[in-house]
């Protein structure tokens, strides 16, 4: 019900536009798909081709004119051809005198000419009032009514009027305009749909990077050094093992770099007083995907927890029970529960649910549809305050685990240390540098400069 009732809405005609006519330069996917959509909201839609001749491919409703006839009988023309085409646009420079020329193409390539296409097309045609929309919808998209995909559409240009004119057909089509500015923010635009994962990018070759180093490091320490020195084959280690240690120190380090560039930059404030200064560019980037690190540590994290859950039903762990089983009772021995050990064990696994409980908080605050929910305060305090509270608990449950073995010379394997001892490094370094920065003599400063208060104004920009 609620399905048909949105689809509805989004096909229902603009009634103040009812009338007005729209033509299209180009028959292709995009043209035809941006056609169809129009009619349905209620335009008069013009298609300008080189052959007049209708095809099925055409919506019924729309009219097949030569480019100087369709230009003619609307005010908005949409181009829906590509760059290299543009070029029979300047015999009808007379014609396409004052009006609204939309450009909608896109390139193969991030930056791919000097100038946007629709700088380029303001040059060919310097009459027209040329505005930049549409690029990133796909044929697709307008074709299943935009209910599977985004609904935004950038819209640049320098005529605020044409720019207008633009958004309300955007809107009577269902879909959401967003003002992006000036025609200069047209490469911009262009270079959107292009990007892959911009925010990704670092976050996951970081990951990749880690898990390289850590999966050879745990490889040489667990599977190789026992077969060099003890003769014993440990390479089924790498199916579950080595997976189950990688993926909890990845999770904390990364969880761990999230604040980190925090402190960096409380660092960089309380030294310069003043946050009228940038940042450098390495930790302006940085601190921009610190959303995308957190769900890259929570997936490890998540990872963590099913290689865990696994752990009882395992071949080797089931031989290592029995065998310790029947050790005991061929011995005619007991063991006597050892209370220590079952602290730290209790300790470890509570201290695991509960940074993995806040970890997924995190995760579900991030959400778009989460976030917006809740004001800045709210949103400030479970992604800084629960933040640095699940940085605790989950470094405290990595130090629960394996605190007893850092004196241990049994631990270092050819001088090398656990793996999990060198994923403690950069967790126990923010929380350190963290603390002290809450100290009054520091927190005070840094509160009034991000106030607006600057102790060196000359060097501010």
């Amino acid at each position: 019900m609620n399905k048909n009732s949105s689809n509805t809405m989004a096909l229902a005609p603009n009634t103040s536009n009812k009338r007005q006519t729209v033509c299209i330069f180009g028959t292709g996917d995009f043209g035809r798909a941006l056609g169809h959509k129009m009619i349905q909201s209620g335009y008069h839609v013009v298609f300008g081709s080189r052959s007049t001749q209708t095809s099925s491919l055409i919506p019924k409703d729309a009219e097949v004119l030569s480019h100087a006839e369709a230009a003619q009988k609307a005010a908005i023309i949409i181009i829906a051809i590509q760059r290299q085409h543009y070029n029979f646009l300047t015999p009808l420079a007379e014609i396409l005198q004052g009006k609204v020329l939309v450009d909608v193409s896109n390139n193969l390539k991030i930056n791919q000419y000097p100038e946007s296409n629709a700088e380029y097309l303001a040059q060919l045609v310097p009459g027209a009032k040329v505005v930049k929309a549409f690029n990133t919808v796909s044929a697709w998209a307008l074709q299943s009514g935009t209910l599977d995909a985004s609904r935004q559409v950038f819209v640049c240009g320098d005529d605020m009027e044409a720019k207008q004119m633009v958004m309300d057909i955007a809107r009577a089509l269902g879909l959401t305009p967003l003002d992006r500015g000036s025609l200069l923010a047209a490469q911009e635009i262009e270079n959107y749909p292009l990007q892959l994962f911009p925010m990704w990018k670092f976050p996951i070759l970081l990951s990749l990077g880690l898990t390289a180093f850590f999966f050879f490091y745990c490889l040489i320490r667990d599977v190789i050094y026992p077969y060099v020195y003890e003769n014993k084959d440990f390479s089924f280690f790498i199916a579950i093992s080595i997976p189950n240690r990688i993926c909890p120190i990845l999770a904390l380090i990364l969880l761990a770099l999230v604040y980190l560039p925090g402190v960096l930059a409380a660092i960089i404030q309380l030294y310069r007083g003043t946050k009228y200064r940038r940042f450098p560019d390495w930790l302006d980037k940085w601190m921009l995907c610190r959303k995308q690190l957190g769900l890259v540590a929570l997936a490890f994290a998540s990872l963590h927890v099913l290689y865990t859950l696994v752990i009882p039903i395992r071949s080797f762990v089931r031989w290592r029970i029995s065998s310790r089983t029947i050790a005991l009772a061929l011995n005619n021995e007991t063991e006597p529960l050892n209370t220590t050990n079952a602290w730290l064990s209790d300790s470890y696994l509570a201290l695991g649910i509960l940074g993995f409980f806040l970890f997924v908080l995190l995760g579900i605050t991030s959400l778009p549809s989460v976030s917006n929910n809740v004001n800045w305060r709210e949103f400030r305090f479970v992604q800084s305050k629960l933040g640095y509270l699940t940085l605790i608990l989950c470094t405290a449950h990595t130090l629960v685990y394996g605190g007893n073995r850092f004196l241990s010379p049994s631990s270092y394997r050819w001088y090398l240390p656990n793996a999990y001892m060198l994923a403690l490094i950069v967790p126990c370094i923010v929380l350190v540098v963290k603390f002290v920065l809450v100290f009054p003599c520091l927190d005070k400063p840094l509160t009034q400069i991000r106030q607006g208060w600057e102790r060196n104004p000359q060097y501010s920009e």
